[in-house]
């Protein structure tokens, strides 16, 4: 019956076979930038979303800072990031997290001592000490699924970790709007149950300006359209799901039953 089920997904869905490439849980949300990188004699830079997301809230810098959410969409410069822009924006020198000083990004005239922090990002190909480990990190923090294996929800709800919202010259404060209750999104498949969607889960990382109104211009309930295949090619629910927030095949963690 599995075997059976496998096939008619792959038949379903043919244009997933990059995105069921499976990555290593450290490697999951790994991003490797190189738009000017090589061209400037650096090797490229490796960006981990685990780290980061430990830290800092997805719309801290997908918002507030403005990284774009798609692959080579940001222009990260030496100069961008030296001016305060960019990575620049908390790798200044200056900026605290947990009463640690934030290591600088770049450097106007980098210095051989420069050279060897610019090793902590531009590490694609190299050998280069981590300050922190994967597995160490991980180990602390509740296991669940695919992907990084990690529990996000779990270890922020019980402040195992804390995603900081806000950074002084760079956020603006809002005020904290109701929660809204989950509801469920029908599912036209016989063989496959409602989707229960939680505003409350996903505003806690996003707020609801990562994904309104440019992934999901539809406010209304019941408003919006989209397939698996659309999904599955990096929209809507693709483009975090699959890439950085838990993996698509992990179909009954969406897929559950109705709401009561």
């Amino acid at each position: 019956m599995k075997r059976f089920f496998l096939l008619c997904f792959v038949l379903l869905f043919p244009v997933t076979a990059a995105a069921m490439e499976i990555a290593s849980p450290s490697e999951y949300g790994r991003v490797v930038i190189n738009n000017y990188s090589e061209k400037s004699g650096m090797a490229p830079a490796v960006f981990d979303h685990w780290l980061h997301r430990s830290m800092y809230t997805c719309r801290l810098c997908h918002i507030d800072i403005g990284f774009a959410m798609e692959a080579g969409g940001t222009n990260i410069t030496k100069e961008g990031n030296f001016g305060g822009y960019y990575c620049g924006a908390c790798h200044d020198g200056n900026r605290e997290y947990a009463g640690r000083k934030i290591f600088p990004a770049c450097s106007d005239q980098p210095s051989a001592d420069d050279m060897k922090r610019c090793d902590r990002c531009h590490s694609l190909g190299k050998n280069v000490k981590k300050e922190y480990e994967f597995s160490e990190f991980a180990a602390k923090l509740p296991q669940k699924g695919l992907g990084n294996n990690i529990d996000w929800e779990e270890a922020e709800a019980l402040r195992l970790i804390r995603p900081a919202d806000f950074v002084k010259g760079l956020s603006i404060k809002r005020p904290a709007l109701k929660p809204q209750e989950d509801f469920s999104i029908k599912s036209h498949s016989s063989w496959m149950s409602d989707v229960i969607f939680s505003h409350k889960k996903h505003a806690i990382w996003n707020g609801c300006e990562v994904c309104h109104p440019e992934i999901f211009p539809a406010m209304e309930k019941s408003s919006a359209r989209f397939s698996m295949l659309d999904i599955y090619e990096g929209q809507y629910c693709g483009v975090c799901h699959d890439k950085v927030a838990f993996p698509l095949r992990e179909c009954q963690r969406c897929h559950v039953n109705p709401v009561q």
